[in-house]
């Protein structure tokens, strides 16, 4: 699992680490960098896959740019950003840190530094054994390829390869002939980048008919497909898990949800429910007909089901379209069902609602982001550490300090110390 992300230059940060729980929260006002974080995610999700790096900035025909383009990607006026994660290893003892330094120039961005380092952790040890895996070098000769030096267990920089440096080293590893340490630990890492999910359930697109697939899409539009195309006996369990947690949202009994194959060919499928009242009898209802709440409830549920086991699920606004008397609903359902399919869950939100039914208990797993009142830079401070908290719960609930704006204020007073 993803621990940490360490984000330097990065848009509106200057330095901020987000630290990543099982079931992390992000709140803050507008414009305080939540989205920003969020970005930063995206971004390392798409290089993993292979996508050129100016590429996942700026986007092409299939592909939405990320907010604010190559222009704003960097904090002004830097032309380089890093991202840091430190990622639970293989082994119980040990981490992988994954470094990436990209250089900004016009529309252009490409790899300026990358490393990828093993720690282990020994019982008599107070820091852990480094061993790089691999790191980049730059050399006088200004070539075309990034000089990349890997691991060979003997003394010396290591094994050199220039490689592509508008792709990040990472997605590059497969192909090369290197230590079966260093191919574990790259393909080990990737595949937690790879099982990063920016999730934005649209409504919208969800009402229509969509053709059978087997990977849910970033806005839902194909959730009727997914459900529809499983195999039988996986279908019927994700329906009745479907069915099981929509039951307590709406005023009407849920009956049943599920999706058919339609049309001539059987290609395409369709979302549906049976509702009614107590004591008359139900109908059979489609998802033109759901509320918008109901079908983002539906595909946040139908994400933590079809999401790899070890995956990061991360939802912006998390509980839009839902009214503020289900909130307790939902953060229920995303600590027991991520605790089942072992899937760490990153949400924002503005809700003062969805912070009550969190609780006390949440509140080492809730991160706040705000913006410093001198330079303007985006910091994100988790909620526990803020010395005025234990004096400001004692006179109200986390959703009213939030209405309220008393968390905000505490931190400019931090700040200003």
């Amino acid at each position: 699992m993803i621990k940490e992300l360490k984000l330097t230059n990065w848009k509106s940060f200057e330095e901020a680490t987000l630290y990543i729980d099982p079931i992390t929260i992000i709140i803050g006002t507008n414009a305080s960098g939540k989205s920003n974080t969020l970005d930063a995610l995206l971004f390392l999700n798409r290089v993993s896959s292979g996508i050129g790096i100016s590429q996942a900035i700026n986007g092409d025909v299939n592909l939405p740019a990320l907010r604010g383009g190559m222009e704003w990607v960097c904090r002004k006026p830097e032309k380089q950003f890093v991202l840091e994660l430190l990622i639970g290893g293989i082994k119980e003892n040990q981490d992988y840190r994954y470094e990436l330094t990209v250089q900004v120039n016009g529309t252009k961005a490409e790899v300026f530094n990358e490393a990828l380092t093993l720690l282990t952790y020994g019982p008599r040890r107070d820091q852990p054994k480094e061993r790089s895996l691999f790191m980049t070098k730059h050399d006088e000769t200004n070539s075309l390829g990034i000089p990349t030096y890997f691991y060979t267990a003997t003394k010396g920089p290591g094994k050199r390869i220039d490689l592509n440096r508008t792709h990040v080293i990472l997605s590059q590893t497969e192909t090369l002939n290197l230590r079966k340490e260093i191919q574990e630990g790259a393909k080990y890492v990737l595949s937690k980048l790879e099982g990063i999910f920016v999730f934005d359930p649209i409504p919208s697109h969800m009402r229509d008919y969509s053709p059978l697939s087997e990977t849910l899409l970033a806005d839902s539009s194909n959730i009727a497909g997914i459900l529809a195309g499983l195999e039988k006996n996986r279908k019927k369990e994700v329906e009745e898990t479907l069915t099981k947690y929509l039951k307590d949202l709406p005023e009407r009994d849920i009956k049943r949800v599920w999706a058919e194959s339609v049309g001539k060919f059987k290609t395409d499928a369709m979302l549906y429910c049976d509702e009614g009242w107590e004591g008359v009898s139900t109908h059979e209802i489609d998802a033109r007909g759901m509320s918008d709440g109901t079908l983002r409830y539906l595909a946040i549920v139908m994400a933590l089901l079809t999401r790899n086991t070890g995956s990061l699920l991360v939802i912006e606004e998390v509980d839009n379209g839902l009214h503020p008397s289900r909130a307790h609903i939902l953060v229920k359902m995303l600590k027991s069902l991520g605790k089942e399919r072992n899937i760490d869950v990153i949400v924002t939100t503005h809700n003062p609602a969805l912070l009550d039914a969190a609780g006390t208990r949440m509140v080492p797993f809730i991160t706040v982001a705000h913006r410093d009142d001198k330079t303007g830079a985006s910091k994100l401070v988790q909620l526990e550490d803020i010395q005025q908290l234990p004096k400001l719960m004692a006179s109200g609930s986390l959703g009213r300090l939030s209405t309220e704006g008393r968390i905000a204020s505490a931190l400019k007073q931090e700040d200003a110390q």
